[in-house]
Parts: structure tokens; C-alpha cells; sequence
């Protein structure tokens, strides 16, 4: 049944954008919201082949629950990420969160979490790491994702105005320091307790392996690369993608090529 889950989600996708059809909602609207859930399936689907079905489920329970809990004191009372408040350009809510939301954080934060391993120890996971090595793996992976919201949050904020920020005269692009400081631990935090989940029992990838698979992860990042170099708004972050993203993801497909998985379990 959990290996059937994300095409699931990818038909409660359907449904959910045929009623918002119904009722109207922007374009832009559906576009994210179909965008964000599809890069949620297929970052789920990846993660039962590379880490396992049960591995896999607690990585989206665990990211999925943390990520609107953050969001929800951070729309509410000001907590991580300074004082905002949500429009409607992302669509229903839960609370006061956008029901997209915590799908992404999931979803950033398992592609930051084959990224760092692929960049340190060319396999895209480290297993059940001891304590430090899992604290360590985790704050790079939550550079990794902070450096995605480099280009995004201005852009998101800006050019879509998917929310906005009580304060607008921070120093990044009108964006204050402890948005950034807000992303970088609550994703250090939703890795760091996947990582803990696994302590004592390693991740048990799906057999066979299929290569392609820790693809994916990278293929999102790299596209979310391209749009911010080719839409960032404002222009300058069109520049910082290329070096803040760029720089991590070269060094993770690198870490790809030298992946080798055993024989035994090698799919093409």
C-alpha cells in the first residue's frame, strides 16, 4: 500500500485542481499548487526506492508535520521567520498555512538530504550515521535548502506576493536576516529528526536500485536553479542562483557518478 502512495497523491492532485476549477481560482494559483504537489509525489516516490517504503513514510510524516507547525507559529505569532501573513495565491489553507506548504518542506528537504550525502559520501544515503555525524549531515543539508530560498523568498514575495512580511526594509532585498536564519533551522531540524528516526536501523532501499532514481532529487533542485536564473526577481538573484545552488549541486552530481551501488541491486 505505501509504495501506491504517491500516485495517490498524484490523483487526489487531479481532483483537487478540478474543484478549484469549479470555483475559479487563478491560474497562477493552480499552477503552483499542481507544481508543488507533483514535486511532492515524485520526491516521495524517489525516497521508497533510495531509503525504503517505511523510511520513506516517516521522512513525509516527519517533514510534512513539522513544516506546518513552523509555519503555522510563524504566519500566527512572528516565530522563526519574522511577522507575515499568507495571501490567497497559494490557495487553501490549514489554518492559516497554504495546505502546499508543508508538502514542500518535505519535498526541499529530501532533496537536500541526497544532495549533501551525494556531495560527501557519493551515495545518496549515509545510513543510520552516529550523533554527530547526523547533526553535521544535517546543518549541510539546511544550507542546502537555505540557499534555494535565496532567489525564491524575494521572488515569492515580490513578484507573486504569495505572502507578506510585516518588516520590508531587511537587508537582503528587503528580506530580514531571520527569514533566512528560520530556514535554515527548520530544515535542519526536519533532517536532523528523520536522521534520528533511523538510528539502529538503516534505511532499506527498494531491490533493485534504480539509478535514475537519485536523479530526481537533483533534477529538482537544478530546475529550481534555472527558473531563478531565468525568472529571479530581483534580476541581482539571477546571478547568486548559479554560485548559492549551482556550487552544491555540481558537487552532488559528481558524488552520482562516483555512486556505485552493489551489482546485486542495479537497475538502469
Amino acid at each position: 500500500m505505501t509504495n501506491h502512495l504517491p500516485r495517490i497523491t498524484i490523483a487526489l492532485l487531479l481532483a483537487f485542481l478540478a474543484a478549484m476549477l469549479m470555483r475559479g481560482q487563478a491560474e497562477t494559483t493552480q499552477l503552483l499548487i499542481a507544481s508543488s504537489v507533483l514535486m511532492f509525489a515524485c520526491c516521495w516516490a524517489s525516497a521508497i526506492h533510495l531509503l525504503g517504503a517505511r523510511a520513506a513514510l516517516r521522512f513525509v510524516v516527519i517533514g510534512v508535520a513539522a513544516g506546518w507547525i513552523a509555519e503555522q507559529l510563524g504566519s500566527s505569532y512572528g516565530w522563526f521567520f519574522g511577522s507575515y501573513t499568507y495571501t490567497d495565491v497559494l490557495g487553501p489553507r490549514l489554518g492559516d498555512v497554504p495546505a502546499v506548504i508543508p508538502l514542500m518542506w518535505f519535498a526541499l528537504c529530501y532533496v537536500a538530504y541526497i544532495i549533501s550525502n551525494l556531495m560527501v559520501w557519493q551515495a545518496p544515503s549515509d545510513g543510520a550515521a552516529p550523533l554527530m555525524q547526523a547533526i553535521a549531515m544535517s546543518l549541510l543539508a539546511a544550507m542546502v535548502v537555505t540557499a534555494y530560498d535565496l532567489g525564491a523568498d524575494p521572488y515569492m514575495v515580490y513578484k507573486l506576493k504569495a505572502w507578506i512580511m510585516t518588516e520590508t526594509d531587511g537587508w537582503w532585498f528587503g528580506e530580514t536576516v531571520q527569514g533566512f536564519a528560520g530556514w535554515a533551522f527548520v530544515s535542519f531540524v526536519i533532517v536532523l529528526a528523520f536522521r534520528l528516526s533511523l538510528r539502529g536501523r538503516a534505511p532499506l532501499a527498494a531491490r533493485p536500485v534504480a539509478r535514475r532514481h537519485a536523479l530526481v532529487p537533483l533534477a529538482i533542485y537544478g530546475g529550481s536553479m534555472l527558473f531563478q536564473m531565468v525568472e529571479g526577481y530581483p534580476v541581482e538573484t539571477r546571478t547568486i542562483a548559479l554560485f548559492a545552488m549551482g556550487i552544491p549541486l555540481l558537487a552532488a552530481l559528481c558524488g552520482f557518478v562516483r555512486w556505485q551501488a552493489p551489482a546485486s541491486q542495479v537497475s538502469a
